[in-house]
């Protein structure tokens, strides 16, 4: 059922307390530079930022002399005063700000907000002023500078940002900055911070020998070492079992697609930019393939005519998708141009979409715990007043009906929010946290009564009659990349030793032990074990030290004791040493926390 509303973070003091602080940070840069030309300053989660066009770049002591400033100005309680004005007034107060006179252009034209974000209908323009500063801004703000506590202040750090997101567009300095209540919260989440920069995937990947970019391939586009394509392989192949046990069944659907595909499905009027240029061949143009599902519905068309006795149709494939983002926003793992995605697109009657939504939301649930993500909510994301949405209200209607209806069903709590849906339909996206209470958009069920219909997808209904079939789309984790990013974070590189690359590092302790090392590794690999033996020519405890830096689960010591015994010296990555056993004795240890998902 509906949850009660969560107060939007626009509404919050927080909030308030962010925007305040971008303002009074503006206000301290514009008098330490004020041939300065600013932008836009928004406050985002736990944050705000400013961006600016300065005449050098900014250094850490810079940054250390403008948080000073900022700190001096709040005690003052300087009123936050609103005004309203009109477009030619607010051109005269910015007339030597040609971002802010681009953003006054937008807002006289109507559409579009003082970012940029658009709007349904008209905005009035505002302007706030406290002190000597005053800022193109709707609001809202605090009372006056000395609700925001100095103390819980922090600047934190500058980066390039293109304006209005456009490698086009002139590169600008962004300041990111953080306000919070008091000076113990500011504490507890510079700390978070800390942490979380310590379990950086990039880091974390890089130390692990997982994967690496290069140059020579081309930004966005991960290379995966033989730990971490094994990685990416159990993540995999756990999913697949989960869904051929649950009914699915596995296809493949190529990475060139004709672009004729994506103008009938409606991707390329709302999609196009995140696709990359088109291909041409004898007159045909192709594309690489940004998503499954127009591939998905063309097999099953192509698979000849369906009776209602077939549907539902589960077709799952983990394909690899091409994204064409921006250079600027790539990050890691977690934003690719190349996206091998879990996906799986459901045929059904809409008769059937209550149980194949319940079918989904087990396989979710499964998943997700095994990964002990257990702190999650659902968003019912439906449309907006504004947006890219196929322009068909009938369905739409059908389709935000049925998939609302399929969560009351399901008995979880879930929270309305317009404008996110996808262009061709309503959807409900799991976010989970993380072991840093972050949160993340993982696994996903969306309704589409559209795209079915624009392709010509049909079925032969009990009365003898054609029916348009609908389509679930369904995504587990999203995308493999992305979720790898996560798990590497969740976990600091530590994985539960069913997911680990290598669960177990034979360790001889001289030359000599090495044929018993390797005769013990062939034993466990052929229970099914992932094992290496480290033969280089190093003291045990180097290796010792090596395998904990991998963060490998179990480490097996061989020395003349074991190798006479035929046992095994079992030491774990937690500093726990249970000391020698018998080497089936330690299968049986190993496959039994497997098992557990430890």
């Amino acid at each position: 059922m509906p949850l009660q509303k969560r107060q939007p973070y626009a509404e919050t003091d927080l909030y308030r307390i962010r925007h305040s602080a971008a303002h009074v940070m503006a206000q301290a840069v514009m008098e330490m530079y004020p041939q300065a030309k600013i932008a836009i300053g928004p406050p985002i989660e736990d944050g705000f930022y400013y961006d600016f066009d300065l005449p050098r770049p900014l250094t850490p002591e810079d940054l250390t002399r403008i948080e000073a400033r900022m700190r001096e100005i709040v005690p003052s309680k300087h009123r936050f005063q609103r005004r309203a004005v009109s477009a030619d007034e607010a051109k005269k107060l910015f007339s030597d700000q040609p971002y802010k006179l681009e953003l006054i252009a937008g807002l006289e034209a109507g559409g579009v907000d003082e970012y940029g974000n658009p709007l349904a209908e008209p905005a009035e323009i505002t302007v706030y002023t406290h002190d000597s500063f005053t800022d193109l801004c709707r609001g809202p703000h605090v009372e006056d500078t000395g609700q925001i506590q100095p103390s819980a202040l922090k600047l934190l750090n500058v980066a390039g940002a293109y304006w209005r997101g456009d490698e086009k567009r002139p590169m600008l300095q962004r300041i990111y900055g953080t306000a919070w209540r008091s000076a113990e919260e500011l504490e507890q989440y510079l700390a978070r911070l800390e942490e979380a920069r310590k379990r950086d995937h990039r880091k974390i990947g890089k130390e692990l020998g997982l994967f690496t970019f290069s140059d020579d391939i081309g930004p966005g586009l991960p290379l995966f070492s033989p730990h971490g394509e094994m990685l990416r392989h159990v993540m995999e192949d756990y999913v697949r079992q989960v869904q051929t046990r649950r009914g699915y069944q596995h296809v493949w659907t190529g990475h060139l697609v004709k672009e004729d595909l994506y103008r009938r499905s409606g991707h390329y009027d709302n999609y196009r930019d995140s696709m990359f240029p088109p291909m041409t061949d004898e007159g045909v143009t192709f594309r690489l393939k940004p998503m499954n599902c127009p591939s998905h519905m063309t097999l099953y068309r192509e698979m000849g005519r369906h009776s209602y006795r077939e549907l539902p149709l589960r077709y799952s494939e983990f394909a690899t998708l091409y994204r064409y983002e921006k250079t600027g926003e790539l990050t890691g793992l977690a934003r690719v141009r190349a996206v091998t995605q879990d996906d799986c697109h459901i045929f059904c009657t809409p008769e059937q979409i209550q149980q194949e939504f319940a079918r989904a939301l087990d396989v979710i649930r499964e998943v997700l715990a095994r990964y002990r993500f257990t702190d999650y909510r659902v968003r019912l994301s439906l449309r907006g007043a504004t947006g890219k949405f196929v322009q068909d209200p009938e369905r739409w209607d059908k389709a935000e009906e049925a998939l609302r209806g399929a969560l009351d069903a399901s008995g979880l709590d879930y929270e309305e929010e317009p404008g996110q849906a996808a262009f061709y339909g309503p959807k409900a996206d799991f976010l989970a946290r993380d072991v840093l209470g972050r949160e993340w958009q993982l696994s996903t069920i969306q309704v589409d009564f559209i795209q079915p219909a624009r392709l010509g997808l049909i079925y032969i209904g009990e009365d003898g009659q054609e029916h348009t079939p609908v389509v679930l789309h369904r995504a587990v984790t999203g995308s493999t990349e992305r979720f790898l990013a996560v798990v590497i974070e969740h976990f600091a590189g530590a994985f539960p030793v069913w997911l680990a690359p290598v669960q177990a590092m034979l360790i001889p302790i001289a030359d000599r032990h090495v044929d018993y090392a390797r005769s013990v590794a062939e034993e466990l690999t052929a229970a099914g074990l992932r094992v290496e033996v480290n033969e280089r020519p190093e003291r045990m405890n180097a290796k010792i030290r090596d395998a904990q830096n991998q963060k490998i689960p179990y480490m097996l010591v061989v020395g003349d004791q074991e190798s006479e015994a035929k046992k095994v010296a079992l030491r774990m990555r937690s500093g726990e040493n249970p000391g020698p056993m018998g080497v089936q004795d330690f299968v049986q240890r190993a496959q039994s926390e497997i098992a557990a998902g430890t």
